[in-house]
């Protein structure tokens, strides 16, 4: 599963991300709700990915991407009302959105072939 493979990487790396301005918005911003929230669904994103690894069944997996999915979508809500209430600048929003707007479109992808392909 090579798509796998670079989906996990990616929403790693996107973590990584998160973690770091989780990061900026507490010690530069003071801002410390909408980073927890951000920290939560934006890391859980990977963290439902590496799950579906090693789910049990092809339903588990859908499920745990499905998650990942959910996971991503609030993610995208929390980056843009940071970005509308000027905690982020455009630039910080537009790379961040962007690497997110990417994992929720790949699992979307992943998640449809899934469906088609094994008739679950």
């Amino acid at each position: 599963m090579k798509e796998n493979n670079q989906i996990a990487i990616d929403s790693k790396n996107f973590a990584i991300r998160i973690v770091r301005l989780y990061n900026y918005l507490n010690d530069v911003k003071k801002e410390f709700v909408m980073s927890k929230q951000i920290l939560r669904s934006g890391t859980s994103v990977g963290a439902n990915i590496s799950e579906s690894v090693f789910a049990q069944s092809r339903q588990d997996f859908i499920s745990k991407l499905s998650i990942s999915l959910k996971e991503a979508s609030e993610t995208k809500f929390w980056l843009e009302i940071l970005h509308e209430t000027d905690f982020i600048n455009d630039v910080q929003f537009d790379s961040l959105y962007e690497d997110n707007s990417k994992l929720i479109g790949t699992l979307v992808n992943i998640i449809n072939s899934t469906k088609n392909n094994n008739n679950v």
